[in-house]
């Protein structure tokens, strides 16, 4: 059949029906709040590079870092660690292996080994006096690296330090006695800025929680951690908890936490170590985290304490995902029986919950909006743009939960 007369036979068979022609669909283009998602996706993802290209252009030589005039380099190092394992990269493997195991090398380095166990350089001015914070920092990221190591040399080594590091955070420990409101007597031990021998039994809410997460760190790689220092320092953070939820800076000998308000930024840290221990349903994480979701504005301008204060709470928030905070807070239907469910709520309802979604939108906005846009570093805050560029990689990076200590 010549090709003309088969378009004139097809041509007719539409005319009378014989021949479905679907009709033309309407191109619909992507909803603006879908495009809006991407793109603060991209910016994101763009933002963690540049700041851990930013870290890895000012590590040291000999693989460590540090704040401002020298300062606090096993904290800074670790801190930045965290950043890089965050991203993925292991000792072996990934874009910042190299800066991975230059730290690491750092911390194991010969002329750094203590028999005591102590991570910290008292060589240094700034560690001397406070070098338990690095003891926690550097131990959570130790055990950081070991739950992920596979070569048996490397975490035979990192085992062998690991456990005398834990042994001399527990040693460090403060013990003092609290009688509880019931008239209960307990054992309370938190930790201050060097040993409780060294510091005549001093302890101090930052540092306790900074010791604390380093031993759960080690205590998830697998690295023994006596339970019994684990109890005395909650009981501790306890102790310390006041009737309106926040905790103290410091037991203060005995005083505990009766007639003081509590400080947002330490309250915050207590919930993440609370929720890190899968803590959600007991009663003392959620006088806390009530506590924190009134007190801590988000996305409202800088804090005092920002930088710590934002690295716990959005660890707190992230575990709290967007549903546990309704589970904890439950909103009853009509009947004052039945607790609703989200798809229940009115939208005034939702807005008072505290969601990971709605934190996220606001606090990682504004710390895009704060990072140097020419070499992609945060330089807020007092310490350092080490300190500030490592807490915020860490919040960037929580919900790729590639670090146990860091997942819900």
């Amino acid at each position: 059949m010549p090709r003309s007369w088969l378009l004139a036979a097809l041509a007719a068979c539409v005319t009378v029906g014989l021949v479905a022609v679907p009709s033309p669909q309407p191109v619909t283009a992507a909803a603006p709040q879908d495009d809006a998602k991407k793109k603060f996706k991209k910016d994101v993802e763009a933002s963690i590079e540049k700041g851990l290209e930013y870290l890895k252009k000012i590590q040291a030589q000999d693989g460590h870092w540090e704040a401002q005039g020298g300062q606090y380099p096993t904290s800074m190092t670790a801190l930045a660690g965290m950043a890089f394992l965050m991203e993925g990269s292991t000792l072996k493997e990934g874009k910042y292996s190299d800066q991975v195991k230059k730290a690491v090398d750092w911390f194991l380095a010969p002329a750094r080994q203590q028999p005591n166990g102590m991570i910290g350089d008292v060589r240094n001015p700034t560690e001397q006096t406070r070098y338990m914070y690095g003891q926690g920092f550097g131990t959570m990221f130790l055990a950081s690296v070991y739950g992920e190591e596979e070569d048996k040399e490397q975490r035979e080594k990192l085992e062998k330090l690991l456990k005398k590091a834990v042994e001399f955070i527990c040693k460090a420990q403060t013990l003092k006695k609290h009688r509880k409101a019931e008239g209960k007597e307990v054992d309370i031990g938190g930790w201050g800025y060097v040993s409780a021998a060294e510091g005549n039994n001093f302890d101090e809410g930052s540092v306790t929680i900074t010791a604390l997460q380093g031993l759960r760190a080690a205590r998830n790689a697998g690295i023994p951690v006596p339970k019994e220092n684990i109890d005395r320092a909650v009981n501790y953070l306890e102790a310390c908890t006041t009737p309106k939820g926040g905790i103290i800076y410091s037991y203060a000998g005995g005083g505990g936490a009766v007639g003081e308000n509590g400080r947002p930024p330490l309250t915050a840290a207590a919930v993440c170590c609370g929720f890190s221990a899968g803590q959600y349903k007991s009663e003392l994480p959620k006088r806390w985290i009530k506590y924190c979701k009134d007190n801590i504005p988000v996305g409202k301008g800088r804090q005092s304490h920002d930088e710590y204060q934002t690295y716990y709470f959005s660890q707190a928030v992230y575990a709290l995902g967007d549903d546990k905070y309704l589970e904890m807070f439950p909103l009853l239907k009509a009947d004052g029986k039945t607790p609703k469910v989200y798809g229940d709520l009115t939208a005034g309802e939702k807005d008072q919950l505290l969601t990971w979604s709605g934190y996220k939108d606001a606090t990682f906005q504004t710390i895009l909006d704060n990072q140097d846009k020419t070499n992609g570093s945060w330089s807020q805050g007092y310490i350092g743009p080490v300190y500030t560029t490592s807490i915020n990689l860490c919040i960037l990076q929580l919900e790729k939960a590639i670090l146990p200590i860091y997942q819900k």
